[in-house]
């Protein structure tokens, strides 16, 4: 068990420990979400332990469970051993985690239920008077058919076009989504829209740049404090440059190739290691990378190879980060659309693909956008654009199946068959 850990640069951090927890606390299919209060937040947690389990026994029917210096790297065994021993004891899971150098830790079935456990908790702890009520439901199921509600997502670029329609699909479906996008007022519009109905599940904006590995492992962080681990990663973040071997700078080829290619790697490699330690304390839990390439990425595109070459790359990856990290039952499949010709990507007015398509005389005899879009419909077997739904239903496949990994799924309308 420890040699996995050690290998892994999260385990250098406290926060390592809450995906192993959520595994340690699953019971059945209901895996739970932990919530982390960090200690600056609640002093008197860890100042006097006996008046804060008074303080908060009004909202949870749980004793407490106290891991101390509990640290995952040096002693996972040990994190074992607590965890067993208060479930012998009571027979339930708690409510109130401690954990010495990080924070309280409140678990719950549904993000809804250890939000308001959390909220109630730190009211208590700012002596403001509100109701007497037990936040504890920690072992009602989720209220939703769907195989994927109350499962973690982070998903790249879901501030606005095709990631958004992404997001808010699966959040209909009782998904908790993390929004990661380099655009703050648009991850942080999508957030307000999906949470404006209370509901069990929740969605988090986080401000990221996909460039940069920093920005990203601060992304893998704050998911884990805010759910406890992930479940499922989709790299659909992208970019593109179009332009034909005389018209495309270098420094637009590089920039394509660092997001399109490099960036997808970079959260591969974060995110994984997520789903390493939770493979580690539960080894029959199955979690999914999912990039979102593009027909793109199976067949050359005139004028526009830095896009292309960076959609076949992607391929490649996903076909080796399966060979990989099968062993830890973590899935990693690529879902290649067609063309979204209602989002911006296609259609912004300014730096949309028409636009881009028509500057570098991409459509022979085209002098308007129109007709530009003329031509890409009428390359569509089905005769329209790809849309968000049509994604979706290939990353539900993907997810409930359990025997492809490696793939690289075409939704495209005919327009593209693998041979």
């Amino acid at each position: 068990m420890s040699d996995v850990i050690k290998s892994l640069s999260i385990s250098e951090k406290k926060i390592s420990i809450l995906p192993a927890l959520r595994m340690l606390l699953t019971e059945g299919e209901n895996t739970p979400i932990l919530t982390l209060i960090e200690t600056f937040e609640c002093k008197l947690a860890f100042e006097d332990k006996g008046a804060f389990e008074n303080k908060v026994s009004s909202y949870v029917a749980t004793p407490i469970l106290d891991l101390g210096d509990c640290d995952l790297k040096e002693n996972s065994g040990k994190l074992v051993e607590l965890v067993n021993k208060y479930k012998e004891q009571n027979s339930k899971k708690p409510n109130i985690i401690l954990i010495n150098g990080l924070g309280v830790v409140c678990c719950s079935v549904t993000k809804g239920h250890a939000e308001a456990l959390r909220e109630n908790i730190l009211d208590c702890l700012a002596g403001k008077t509100i109701e007497k009520k037990d936040c504890s439901e920690n072992n009602e199921k989720i209220n939703s058919e769907s195989f994927i509600a109350g499962k973690v997502f982070i998903i790249t670029g879901a501030g606005a076009g095709f990631g958004k329609g992404i997001a808010e699909l699966l959040f209909e479906r009782g998904a908790n989504i993390v929004i990661a996008d380099i655009n703050e007022p648009a991850a942080l519009a999508t957030a307000e829209e999906l949470n404006k109905n209370k509901k069990e599940n929740a969605a988090l904006a986080v401000i990221s740049d996909i460039s940069n590995p920093e920005s990203l492992q601060d992304l893998v962080e704050k998911s884990v404090a805010a759910f406890g681990g992930v479940d499922v990663l989709i790299s659909n973040a992208g970019v593109v440059k179009a332009g034909g071997l005389t018209e495309l700078a270098q420094k637009d080829f590089e920039f394509v190739t660092k997001i399109n290619y490099t960036a997808y790697y970079l959260i591969t490699k974060y995110v994984s290691e997520v789903f390493k330690i939770q493979h580690t304390f539960d080894s029959t839990y199955t979690t999914d990378i999912i990039q979102i390439n593009s027909k793109s990425g199976l067949t050359g595109s005139n004028k526009n190879f830095a896009y292309a070459g960076s959609k076949f790359g992607g391929i490649g990856l996903t076909q080796s980060f399966a060979l990989e990290l099968v062993e830890f039952n973590i899935k990693v499949n690529s879902v290649c659309p067609g063309n979204f010709f209602d989002g911006p990507l296609w259609s912004d007015p300014e730096r949309g693909l028409f636009v881009q398509y028509l500057n570098a005389g991409k459509v022979a005899g085209a002098t308007c956008v129109d007709d530009v879009k003329k031509f890409y419909e009428s390359k569509v077997p089905m005769n329209r654009g790809c849309t968000s739904i049509d994604v979706v239903k290939a990353i539900l496949y993907i997810i409930d199946q359990q025997y492809e990994t490696g793939q690289s799924i075409p939704v495209t309308g005919g327009q593209e068959m693998l041979n």
